[in-house]
């Protein structure tokens, strides 16, 4: 919260409303992550008490699932109940992508258009939006991380290629973010046509693929559509099996853009 809290007092300070509005408003989509966390505890057979809904009201909720799995880990010393801290472990990491994607991800790509056209010499933006950017790379390597170890026959990753898939997330969320930003200063509203047209293909790309994650037909077309604009930004694996062939469509995809971009 330390990116978002600070960036917020830096425009109070300096009077800036009109930002100091729209950092605010970034926060309020984080609010989705924290109520469905709210309705897993319910299913899960834990009625959520006042002291459970004053911390989710306050973005806390997910730290105190961290701390339950911390806590469930030390007790069971990693053998009898390694399912169930699985299981804790992975609602978080999900829960805890779903509200990067929300927030940070918003919320980094406005300090980040503040430092270019707005504040060049900002360094609260900029210490903003970089710690934004860490967080959604590590939101992004965390998730990467639980899919991989339930996988049969996977091993946990060893901390040199956690490292490796941080630098990785960092630097295309970086060079996405970045181009997309320099692009909205020079082309203003143009931005959200190339962004439009990128969206629309990989919605149709994901409804081509018949991902079943999601089995009810609306919801089916809702969660292609999020994972579409989510592809704007970061390619998210959410298919089972090898996904190198998608990540070259992807890829593609994304120099497609560029040209695109480079053309107008």
């Amino acid at each position: 919260r330390s990116p978002g809290l600070c960036a917020a007092v830096h425009y109070l300070v300096r009077g800036q409303l009109g930002w100091l509005g729209l950092t605010i408003a970034c926060a309020v989509p984080g609010y989705a992550a924290q109520i469905l966390s709210v309705l897993w505890f319910r299913e899960d057979g834990r009625p959520p008490s006042c002291w459970l809904l004053v911390l989710h009201l306050l973005q806390l909720g997910l730290w105190k699932r961290y701390w339950d799995v911390l806590r469930m880990a030390a007790k069971t010393g990693g053998s009898a109940r390694a399912g169930e801290v699985l299981a804790q472990h992975g609602d978080a990491c999900v829960l805890r992508l779903l509200e990067a994607l929300l927030q940070t991800l918003p919320h980094l790509l406005l300090q980040a258009y503040v430092v270019v056209a707005v504040e060049p010499a900002g360094f609260v933006p900029g210490v903003s939006a970089g710690l934004s950017l860490l967080s959604l790379a590590w939101a992004l390597v965390s998730y990467s991380h639980f899919a991989c170890l339930l996988r049969p026959g996977h091993l946990c990753p060893p901390a040199a290629a956690i490292l490796c898939l941080l630098l990785w997330r960092t630097g295309m969320l970086g060079t996405r973010v970045l181009a997309l930003v320099l692009f909205a200063r020079l082309y203003s509203f143009w931005v959200f046509a190339v962004a439009g047209v990128h969206w629309l293909l990989m919605s149709f790309w994901l409804v081509a693929q018949q991902t079943d994650i999601v089995a009810q037909p609306c919801r089916w077309r809702l969660f292609n559509c999020l994972v579409g604009a989510v592809y704007i930004f970061c390619y998210v694996n959410v298919r089972p099996g090898p996904s190198k062939y998608r990540v070259t469509v992807f890829y593609a995809v994304s120099t497609q853009d560029i040209l695109y971009s480079t053309w107008m």
